[in-house]
């Protein structure tokens, strides 16, 4: 059979499977997050191999803090809470309707498609994986084509961890991916850019698959008046420069006091260079996955230079042959540059000034709500101005990328950010279907009211709803 058709016979017998046998119970669930768990705990070494291949350099340690510890700290938390996430919740029953008994049960929605993409490559499969299995579904995985080293290495973990009508993973390029989003999913997560997470869309409706999309866009980074700029600076710094951006929450640009612009640009390039002193031998300093990417942004900048922008830089010269790049911060680039246009994915930050809170306010409503937004203040009334009157997926206040990393928090965007959320709790509501159970009583007061229709019927219409 080729990949296509193996592919939908996998799908085919966990869908058959899904509708034969029953939910999984509880300590199913728990015994399946559990193999799991020890699967990464025992391969962290190989893992972290694997995406270092694929990217050309990553370091081990950042492998190992930003996709295996929380990929490991959700599956602990998943297996923690995951009775109480099961148990049916009470809910009130009108008294129109009593004696009765109302409550809601999260069942399995059945077979949960999951495409995850190149720059987090463990934890965005992981993470949303962890909540399927938690709300007791089974799942097919389709990693990126662009990291093949890693995907092998997945393929081969889950299929040693869990038979294929339980978990299994998907290998192959674009039309791969594309053949796996027309499967008739129950549920479908896909984790990458806008303009893919349309094509994905298009193609689960026509399978009614409902979605959740992870995509992306150009979060900010709003300074407040009020905080120090050195120390917004280094929180930035960090949050830019983990990956070498290549981080769909990285912060994106910089919205700074007017007055405050070249002191904050200096301030970052200051910043990146304590956390990175040298690049092309520091084993600490990610490479771009894709030369692609590396074209990309050297036009960008390359764009702004011709602009007449100021452009700080990090000081140490990569070779244009390097899958690394040097840090950059753009001072002010054009509204219609590219750096402003895109999400930039990347060691490069453009900063920009405004004149009041207002004026920050403003750009940022006037873009797509992003998937992050980044606040630095002490003031509580101005976080809460910025809070109620810029949208985005979610926040971090005086510091930056913290809030994905909570597993009892919500990770999802908004508008072209994406749609839905995930993450613990959230996920397992995400992959489950809340049924609504009705237990009438010993007494059906509606079946005594009719029909025929008579004065009883039209005397609580008329105390209940005032409806003459």
């Amino acid at each position: 059979m080729n990949g296509q058709t193996t592919m939908r016979a996998i799908f085919d017998r966990q869908h058959a499977a899904s509708r034969r046998e029953p939910a999984p119970d509880l300590a199913a669930r728990r015994a399946a997050l559990r193999r799991l768990e020890k699967r990464l705990v025992a391969n962290a070494d190989a893992i972290a191999g694997a995406i270092a291949q694929d990217f050309g350099h990553r370091s081990h340690d950042e492998t190992r803090l930003l996709e295996l510890l929380p990929a490991i700290r959700a599956l602990r938390h998943a297996r923690r809470h995951v009775a109480g996430w099961m148990r049916p919740r009470r809910r009130a029953v009108d008294i129109v309707f009593q004696p009765a008994r109302a409550e809601v049960r999260h069942q399995p929605l059945g077979v949960v498609g999951i495409i995850s993409p190149w720059n987090y490559p463990l934890l965005l499969s992981v993470a949303p994986l962890t909540d399927a299995l938690a709300a007791g579904n089974r799942v097919m995985l389709k990693p990126s084509e662009l990291t093949p080293a890693f995907s092998a290495l997945l393929f081969r973990l889950i299929d040693e961890t869990f038979s294929p009508d339980e978990v299994a993973v998907m290998t192959g390029g674009v039309e791969v991916a594309e053949a796996f989003s027309a499967l008739p999913f129950d549920h479908l997560l896909f984790t990458g850019s806008t303009g893919v997470g349309r094509a994905v869309m298009r193609a689960a409706a026509e399978n009614l698959t409902p979605v959740t999309l992870e995509l992306g866009g150009k979060s900010p980074a709003l300074v407040a008046p009020d905080y120090p700029l050195d120390k917004a600076a280094g929180s930035i710094a960090l949050g830019k420069m983990l990956n070498a951006g290549q981080t769909c929450i990285a912060p994106d640009y910089a919205l700074v006091p007017k007055h405050q612009v070249q002191a904050f640009a200096e301030a970052m390039i200051q910043a990146m260079r304590r956390r990175y002193p040298t690049l092309a031998d520091n084993p600490d300093y990610s490479a771009l996955l894709s030369a692609r990417q590396r074209q990309r942004l050297a036009a960008a900048l390359e764009e702004a230079l011709n602009a007449g922008c100021t452009i700080l830089t990090h000081g140490e010269t990569v070779d244009a042959a390097s899958a690394k790049m040097a840090p950059s911060v753009v001072i002010e680039p054009p509204a219609g540059s590219l750096l402003m246009r895109e999400e930039i994915f990347g060691p490069v930050l453009p900063v920009i000034g405004y004149a009041d809170l207002d004026e920050a306010l403003h750009h940022i409503r006037a873009h797509p709500r992003p998937l992050a937004l980044y606040l630095f203040t002490h003031d509580r009334q101005v976080q809460e101005t910025v809070l109620s009157s810029a949208i985005s997926g979610g926040v971090t206040v005086n510091g930056t990328l913290l809030h994905v990393a909570q597993d009892n928090l919500p990770f999802g965007g908004i508008g072209p950010s994406g749609m839905g959320a995930y993450h613990g709790e959230a996920g397992f509501r995400r992959f489950s279907h809340a049924r609504a159970v009705m237990t009438i009583g010993p007494v059906n007061m509606f079946e005594r009211l009719g029909p025929p229709w008579g004065l009883l019927s039209r005397w609580l219409a008329r105390v209940l709803g005032g409806i003459r």
